[in-house]
């Protein structure tokens, strides 16, 4: 089996919706599995410690998850325009793969959340793909022959799934254009890394 790498930081769920959604797009492919991953949060504490697997959700993400995966899809919620810093923490701890060239020519691609509709979400996926071209990754994107890029009312980009979730912390349900821009990248990820491997 191939390992696709769904990493991910989420704080009230819909980034971690999203990850599901995506996952069953990878899933959906022959021979090719999903791999859910998050990253603990960062606090202002100093010596503030996580335990070792979260209350809920995916466990946390190492270095050997990177360096392992075929494929490597990155969510974050938006903050001001850029990824959260818990996830930001960790893509700048990941020097060492950098220097081995571990994530070289391994697809990947990136999904965000925001509060609202113009709140960030083109910049947030622009800037993640920053840190996965430095790695030599083979960035891959939502083209406009998926029929819910154009129809949607809500997220949706052409550089990675997005979602809409409004604000007050009890996200939106994602749409149904949005759950299927969610399967449709996952899906590209997951053929592209199979190809590759192939």
């Amino acid at each position: 089996m191939i390992d696709i790498l769904v990493l991910y930081y989420s704080r009230h769920g819909a980034t971690l919706a999203m990850a599901r959604q995506i996952a069953r797009g990878i899933e959906a492919v022959p021979g090719v599995q999903a791999r859910l991953r998050t990253v603990p949060a960062v606090s202002p504490t100093i010596e503030a410690t996580q335990p070792a697997v979260p209350d809920d959700g995916a466990p946390f993400a190492t270095s050997a998850d990177l360096r392992e995966c075929a494929g490597l899809v990155l969510g974050s919620p938006t903050r001001f325009g850029n990824m959260a810093a818990p996830l930001k923490y960790f893509i700048d701890g990941t020097s060492d793969l950098w220097l081995s060239g571990a994530m070289v020519g391994k697809p990947a691609a990136v999904f965000t959340s925001t509060g609202s509709l113009h709140g960030g979400n083109e910049s947030t996926l622009l800037t993640m793909m920053l840190p996965l071209l430095h790695h030599g990754m083979l960035l891959v994107g939502l083209p406009y022959s998926e029929p819910a890029l154009s129809a949607t009312e809500t997220g949706g980009t052409p550089y990675g799934a997005s979602h809409v979730a409004g604000t007050g912390g009890k996200p939106r349900p994602l749409s149904k254009d949005e759950i299927a821009l969610c399967q449709a990248l996952g899906k590209r990820v997951a053929e592209t890394a199979a190809k590759l491997a192939a």
